[in-house]
């Protein structure tokens, strides 16, 4: 490429989608692209002309292991959803003028479900009417719902928090080896796609019983059956945890967290902003069994935890960033960049670059044949499926006693 590339990053940030900045940064560098803007703030900021000069941050190598160790989206994201083409030209035609303005050939765009739909979008506005920039999708998601990749960037280390985190909450519900047990109720992230409370499955080993119930929005959530099963837990054990998906719904459709709230704020994609599934059954259970109940809501705890990432997850990371720039330099456009799983002993993962239109606004739900029979948890293929994603680990550099971040000026 003889001209500049911009990337951007969009949506819920994850603990690695700034080592697909670098990644993207690096291979630039090395085939010779002249200069790497980032957009401040995804496509919202860009059609400001909001950008930064990444050279300013990675020039040196300490910035860019700086920056695979820095939580959140250094650039700033955004949820800005790009209108339909026809009727709202102008908006297209504000990105490619700034796109001339500064001389860039490529845009990559770091994102889930909704920014693949966005690369989708503009890619095809240029096919449409002859222009000459291209438009390269690079995965990012905690929720691990894109289809066609193996897996997404960003959900081995928020799996590895999650099986980390439940791990250490079942070791502290085990403290007290009371006659009557506490019912503590874990909500993790996730939406309509269960793989982040799957994770939950992950705590389970040697030195740990695992999570005693998990619960995912792939089978309708059974009201009766989960208070079942939670009295028969509390008459045969002494510590009781129980994950959830903040996406559990009930049979007419309607999600658990809607029992105690109708008025669910939605963001810009029409997607409700859910939260209070764990608040909500932990007073049920605590209303018709008398018994002690704690709700933890991991939250956004799930896709900032850097500094327990997967370094399988930031090496990774970093690759579909490095060869969406290989993929654009010999051409490719509309294109997001997937990781192709060739091996699991040892385990191996490659790329390809495959056809966004595939891609965008597809979920893809955790496979029914890793669901136990009862519905509520995990058999053998999930963890085979999932262990080799959260190995390995990059230790933060700690200043004060706390991590130290690279932070745009």
């Amino acid at each position: 490429m003889k001209g500049n590339i911009v990337v951007g990053q969009s949506g819920g940030p994850t603990a690695v989608i700034n080592s697909s900045v670098a990644g993207v940064y690096a291979a630039a560098k090395k085939i010779g692209v002249n200069k790497v803007y980032g957009m401040v703030h995804g496509i919202e900021g860009f059609l400001d002309d909001k950008m930064i000069e990444l050279e300013d941050y990675l020039a040196e190598p300490t910035g860019i292991e700086l920056l695979k160790r820095t939580p959140s989206a250094f650039l700033g994201s955004c949820r800005f959803k790009m209108p339909k083409i026809e009727g709202h030209e102008d908006v297209y035609e504000k990105v490619f003028e700034i796109m001339e303005k500064h001389d860039i050939e490529c845009l990559f765009y770091a994102g889930g479900n909704d920014s693949m739909d966005t690369v989708k979008m503009l890619s095809d506005y240029a096919a449409a009417h002859g222009k000459p920039q291209r438009f390269m999708g690079v995965p990012k998601t905690i929720d691990n719902d894109l289809p066609v990749t193996d897996h997404c960037p960003g959900y081995g280390s928020a799996a590895k928090y999650i099986a980390t985190s439940l791990k250490e909450v079942i070791r502290d519900n085990e403290s007290f080896g009371a006659k009557k047990p506490t019912i503590c109720i874990v909500e993790i992230m996730g939406r309509n796609a269960g793989w982040l409370t799957a994770a939950a499955a992950l705590a389970k080993g040697d030195d740990c019983s695992g999570a005693d119930a998990i619960y995912l929005p792939e089978k309708v959530f059974d009201m009766d059956a989960f208070m079942a099963k939670v009295k028969h837990l509390a008459e045969t054990k002494s510590s009781v945890v129980i994950a959830v998906s903040e996406g559990i719904h009930i049979a007419d459709g309607r999600y658990v967290c809607e029992l105690a709230n109708e008025n669910v704020a939605v963001d810009a994609f029409g997607h409700k902003q859910m939260s209070g599934t764990a608040a909500y059954l932990a007073q049920k259970v605590a209303e018709e069994t008398g018994l002690k109940t704690r709700a933890i809501e991991l939250s956004t705890l799930q896709r900032s935890a850097t500094h327990l990432a997967s370094l399988t997850d930031i090496n990774e990371a970093f690759q579909v960033g490095y060869d969406a720039v290989l993929a654009a330099e010999e051409g490719k456009t509309g294109m997001m960049i997937t990781l192709d799983r060739n091996g699991d002993d040892p385990y191996q993962c490659g790329t390809s670059a495959y056809d966004i239109h595939a891609i965008a606004n597809v979920e893809r739900p955790v496979p029914a044949e890793w669901i136990t029979e009862d519905g509520c948890g995990l058999n053998d293929g999930y963890e085979e499926y999932a262990r080799p994603l959260i190995m390995g680990e990059l230790f933060p550099v700690f200043v004060n006693g706390v991590p130290y971040h690279l932070v745009r000026k």
